[in-house]
């Protein structure tokens, strides 16, 4: 990606993160890029355009940090599927600003959808992919758990933390408490997902 196009990116990362998807004006986005609109609109045609890109980079600097150090600055084992999944998870609610500014800017596409469909196709395919990856991650904590029950877990899962995301943003809900319910969520779906299987057996 060049230097021009990143600073675009992220200069519509940070423009939606401050005044949301309404706000995001093509003018406001090259003085905060320091670009001209002519450069935006060769490299993103249109500000649907520009949205759907903004879609795709937020989501791959989501997925940076939460492939990052755990909360004791290490990466857990990879034969911990159990401390991957609760890695994952739990780092959504970091207190700073790269992870609330993202936060912040893929809870605003999202609720754009709800009045524009325009996204619609983009954030089911990433909403699905991220639901895939915490029910592989289930799957291997519970492997003997019925696929349909792990799906269903994977989904309520990744729903409850963009509320309580969503809830922390708005400075509802403190940080360590959203984690702490986070935390506790994933430990009743694991036991959920254990006492089937023992039933299946």
């Amino acid at each position: 990606m060049s230097d021009r196009r990143r600073a675009i990116l992220e200069g519509a990362a940070r423009v939606i993160a401050r005044r949301g998807v309404r706000g995001l004006r093509v003018g406001d986005l090259a003085a905060e890029a320091g670009v001209s609109t002519a450069l935006i609109y060769y490299h993103f045609k249109d500000r649907t355009g520009i949205l759907r890109h903004a879609l795709s980079f937020i989501s791959d600097r989501a997925d940076r940090y939460t492939g990052a150090a755990d909360e004791a600055g290490a990466a857990p084992p990879a034969t911990d599927p159990r401390r991957l999944l609760e890695r994952i998870l739990l780092l959504e609610f970091q207190d700073l600003p790269e992870v609330r500014e993202i936060s912040t800017a893929w809870g605003e596409l999202r609720a754009h959808t709800v009045f524009d469909p325009e996204l619609r196709d983009e954030l089911t395919a990433a909403g699905a992919a991220w639901v895939e990856e915490v029910a592989g991650l289930l799957a291997a904590v519970c492997p003997a758990a019925p696929g349909a029950a792990v799906t269903a877990a994977a989904e309520r899962l990744t729903a409850l933390l963009e509320g309580l995301s969503s809830r922390w943003l708005s400075g509802l809900l403190p940080v360590g408490h959203a984690r702490d319910l986070m935390r506790g969520a994933i430990g009743v779906e694991i036991g959920r997902l254990d006492c089937l299987a023992m039933k299946i057996d």
